[in-house]
């Protein structure tokens, strides 16, 4: 399957990272001399993606000014943020009728033996899949030390931790969603967690495990330690 559309989210405050983020929008930090959003953008353009949308908030003239010279970029400025459902959902109209990508513009990630984003083309079903999630083992994610988001059954079903468990993968920013996801959908601001917990009750939420490298910028000291070991990979 041929991915043609995309949204990139860049509408974040990015508090954690400040005094950083109080001049410079988060995804607009540098890691080991490119953008964390450049990245991002690099990505889906190596997967043959020809229109992007990505959403601003905080400090979007910046943003704005820096995607200028990118082709097939749009934006979609929030003057409140919607968070991440509320921040698609009013993407929707530029981003077509099929699946498309979206792209947290915080995490960083590397390929395995296939790009990440062709092997979830590859996996996505248009008749099974309103949504399909990329998963990051939390034993392998650098900058990150949460208790994780899910665990995954051989036939690719996702199931939420619950209570005190600790899940061995975690969301990592990465995933295919269909329209049709976001029909009756709360209106204003809202996470797309509540979709996904939708799909998940129609067993319409699929996911698949990273096989490459993760990284997670979440405040001004992760920076270093995320730079050396991303140093490795390139």
């Amino acid at each position: 399957m041929t991915i043609s559309h995309a949204m990139v989210l860049a509408a974040g405050l990015g508090l954690r990272m400040r005094p950083i983020t109080l001049t410079t929008p988060k995804p607009m930090v540098a890691v080991v001399g490119r953008t964390m959003l450049d990245r991002a953008l690099d990505h889906l353009a190596e997967a043959g993606v020809s229109d992007i949308v990505v959403n601003t908030h905080w400090l979007a003239e910046r943003i704005r000014a820096h995607l200028a010279v990118r082709p097939g970029v749009t934006l979609s400025h929030e003057d409140e943020l919607l968070e991440t459902g509320g921040g698609v959902a009013q993407a929707l109209p530029l981003l077509g009728a099929e699946a498309f990508y979206v792209v947290n513009s915080d995490i960083i990630w590397t390929n395995g033996g296939t790009p990440a984003l062709r092997r979830l083309a590859d996996v996505w079903d248009d008749g099974r899949m309103d949504a399909l999630l990329l998963l990051q083992p939390t034993a392998g994610a650098v900058g990150y030390e949460g208790p994780g988001d899910f665990f995954l059954d051989p036939t690719g079903v996702p199931r939420r931790r619950s209570g005190r468990e600790v899940a061995p993968t975690l969301f990592s920013g990465v995933q295919i969603l269909h329209p049709r996801l976001f029909e009756g959908a709360p209106s204003g601001r809202f996470s797309l967690n509540v979709l996904y917990d939708r799909a998940l009750e129609a067993g319409r939420l699929f996911a698949i495990v990273h096989d490459g490298r993760w990284f997670h910028v979440g405040t001004p000291e992760a920076l270093p330690e995320v730079e050396a070991r991303l140093r490795e990979e390139e």
